[in-house]
């Protein structure tokens, strides 16, 4: 590995000039540095600002996320995806509370037992609240790693991702290892980016292994193995003297806890289901009315998603009928909030 003298110190000048504001940045407390970096994962800054906001408002502490129902977290999540993400933050609080006697564990590993908190986050809170020197290594620090020092392995592999993490924690700054996770994650954000860095003024730039030998942009090397699955989903919007008829998704699937209309999800691609499909399910006297088509993309997944209208009475179905304005609080996946949002 090249030695870079004051590593630290050219960063964190760097980011002293250049850091962005966010609502958390400079935040100690452990459980909303906790609640930025999980609704962090898999979303942009942009977004995330608000559902930070909206959900450190409606959850101010571990214990009123402890105490909440699941159905009214989810309800504040609804629309930032990875619904996964919101479960294990209710089952970590009570975690919290029955273990630690709601206060936040202050030692990496008690960190890391908890529910839904892998080395990154556990890292992050450890760092940044109570000063760990563990460093947090996301695709930001990946990228610049590997361009400073040369690194020409595959960063999708687990190996890659722990030699970085060693290089890491030598580089760390052990008194300040909060700020220096921030700051080399802020880098690789607005400096050392995946296209058109801006090399002129990095602070390694008289350093970096991939500028001098003009290989930026073959830098990270990371292959794609994602598969797509298609997926075919045909939602029954039931009409009943201005009710309809919604449940609750439990299978350990997507969007698990949330609502939705009645479903029926096909093998294949089809503009009309047969009456077979329809009587699987118990609407077999339905005339459904095709409404619109849209398509939605999830990380490994893409829905074909059909919405149909239904006038009458459907007797095979036991859940509640409700209005429109019944459904405040229930929580939809973002097809169908947006959806709702327009009528």
């Amino acid at each position: 590995m090249i030695v870079i003298p004051f590593f630290s110190k050219l960063l964190l000048d760097w980011f002293e000039e250049n850091r962005r504001f966010m609502p958390w940045r400079g935040e100690s407390d452990p459980y909303k540095i906790w609640v930025s970096e999980i609704i962090l994962q898999q979303t942009r800054v942009n977004q995330g600002w608000e559902y930070y906001l909206r959900f450190i408002e409606r959850f101010p502490n571990v214990k009123t996320l402890a105490e909440a129902p699941l159905q009214d977290v989810m309800y504040v999540w609804q629309g930032l995806g990875y619904y996964s993400r919101a479960r294990n933050m209710h089952i970590a609080a009570g975690q919290i509370m029955q273990l630690y006697n709601g206060v936040f564990p202050n030692q990496y590993p008690e960190i890391r037992k908890l529910k839904g908190i892998g080395h990154y986050t556990a890292a992050a809170i450890g760092s940044m609240a109570f000063k760990l020197p563990y460093p947090t290594v996301d695709g930001n620090v990946l990228r610049v790693i590997s361009r400073i020092f040369g690194i020409y392995d595959d960063i999708s592999q687990q190996k890659t991702v722990k030699k970085i993490t060693r290089i890491c924690e030598k580089l760390i700054d052990i008194d300040n290892p909060g700020i220096f996770n921030q700051a080399l994650m802020e880098l690789g954000a607005i400096q050392c980016t995946p296209k058109n860095p801006d090399c002129e003024k990095c602070p390694f730039a008289n350093y970096c292994v991939a500028l001098a030998k003009k290989q930026v942009d073959k830098l990270p090397v990371k292959s794609s193995n994602i598969k797509i699955k298609e997926r075919f989903f045909h939602y029954f919007i039931f009409n009943k003297d201005g009710k309809t008829i919604i449940e609750q998704r439990t299978e350990n699937d997507i969007w698990k806890n949330l609502y939705q209309f009645p479903l029926i999800e096909t093998d294949s691609y089809c503009e009309k289901i047969n009456n077979k499909e329809m009587k699987k399910t118990g609407f077999g006297n339905c005339k459904p009315v095709f409404i619109k088509e849209i398509k939605h993309k999830l990380t490994h997944q893409l829905l074909i998603i059909r919405f149909y209208s239904v006038e009458g009475y459907l007797s095979a179905m036991k859940e509640s009928w409700l209005t429109v304005s019944d459904f405040l609080g229930y929580p939809f996946p973002k097809p169908l909030s947006g959806l709702l949002a327009k009528n």
